[in-house]
């Protein structure tokens, strides 16, 4: 088999499962982009099998510390490994996500359930050029399964990868499906909506906020589909206001509402402009709720990210009534917690505010983090309870 010697210093020798291409002392065998190759140590120890792709600047991902090939027998072996690990943590088995990349050994898959449809991304080239044994996998697993592929994400670029979504097993869906998550019912858009049609890393965040929503007035910040305003809501909010700006989604969350008989008011606009407008306004709310989308995909980006939070924020706790509460998350992996924090920190001295953290959100359980390799972990959150008198 082919492969390559790793550099003493490589990440890979302490845990993680990448190899950068300037962690590569030499290559042997010629392997072609998409091979399982043969990963070993200046000692000609093997230290295990990974995915090649030379175009990218994750020039091998390892997958085993064995050697292995990519078969039918290896993804249905992971894949019903991964769908066991969540079950046993009473992961809703109907909707949840079942692989997670490196977190279930399986560099580059992604599968979502939502009920009998399964959400597919395969975003290395390696596991693109094998999809069709993914798919066998899957309807072996789960019988009458109808598999979508969401391979819309920018990473694929860096793979040299092409962007595609369509259906790759069984009937598409006539429209948007209807899930059921805390006794509330949403319509899902699995071939058009954000990410694989839901948040669900945010699954078990929308009542965690919403036990703080009684008696308050709230305010959701790209509400996207409304999961935390109709939770709000549900839970006695007084008031419960949405921002969100694409209308689809706006429509959508009014959808959902109406199904409930529950009362939000919808604006469509850019939340940036209607925080500027409010603080004008002198606006007020008990509860804000800030859940971005990822403000950079890029390390490049960081500069700018950080930025765009640290305004976010300002205007955000400037709306905050003295004892109000800002539950705020972060999916962009390039931010880490620590940057995120020191940015509402700085956030807060410019509002002219003080807070005490009540607690951290983290990504659903079904989002498995490997603290070897931190990657896994993108996302983050706080909730803060503003300090009167201060």
């Amino acid at each position: 088999m082919a492969g390559l010697v790793v550099k003493p210093r490589a990440r890979i020798l302490h845990g993680h499962d990448w190899v950068f291409s300037s962690e590569v002392l030499k290559v042997f065998g010629n392997p072609a982009d998409g091979d399982v190759i043969s990963l070993k140590d200046g000692r000609d120890r093997l230290i295990g099998s990974a995915i090649y792709n030379s175009k990218s600047q994750i020039v091998a991902r390892r997958f085993s510390r064995q050697r292995q090939d990519l078969d039918l027998d290896f993804f249905k072996r992971r894949i019903a490994q991964a769908s066991e690990y969540r079950g046993r943590r009473s992961v809703d088995p109907k909707l949840r996500r079942i692989v997670w990349s490196e977190s279930d050994g399986l560099p580059g898959v992604v599968i979502d359930r939502y009920g009998d449809y399964f959400v597919l991304q395969t975003l290395t080239l390696a596991i693109d050029l094998r999809k069709n044994l993914i798919i066998a996998a899957i309807v072996d697993l789960f019988r009458d399964a109808t598999i979508i592929e969401r391979n819309d994400s920018a990473v694929r670029k860096a793979e040299g990868l092409e962007l595609r979504t369509g259906v790759l097993e069984g009937d598409a869906p006539s429209g948007p499906i209807t899930v059921q998550l805390g006794g509330l019912k949403f319509d899902v858009d699995l071939l058009h909506g954000q990410k694989t049609g839901f948040y669900l890393d945010q699954a078990p965040n929308y009542s965690a906020v919403a036990h703080f929503a009684p008696e308050r007035r709230v305010l959701d910040c790209f509400a996207n589909r409304g999961a935390f305003a109709l939770a709000c809501a549900q839970a006695g909010a007084t008031d419960v206001a949405a921002v969100e700006e694409n209308s689809e989604n706006v429509a959508a969350g009014k959808r959902n509402a109406e199904r409930h008989g529950l009362k939000v008011r919808w604006i469509e606009q850019d939340v940036f402009a209607f925080l500027r407008g409010a603080e004008k306004a002198e606006a007020e709310y008990d509860l804000i709720i800030l859940d971005p989308p990822s403000f950079t995909k890029t390390k490049s980006g960081l500069r700018d990210a950080l930025r765009g939070y640290r305004e976010l924020h300002v205007r955000a706790f400037k709306l905050l009534s003295k004892n109000g509460l800002l539950a705020t998350f972060s999916c962009s992996h390039h931010v880490s917690e620590t940057a995120f924090a020191q940015t509402i920190a700085e956030a807060l001295v410019d509002a002219r505010r003080s807070a005490r953290r009540l607690r951290r959100f983290e990504q659903a359980i079904d989002h498995p983090v490997l603290p070897t390799i931190p990657e896994t972990e993108y996302f983050k959150g706080v909730l803060l309870e503003m300090m009167p008198g201060r």
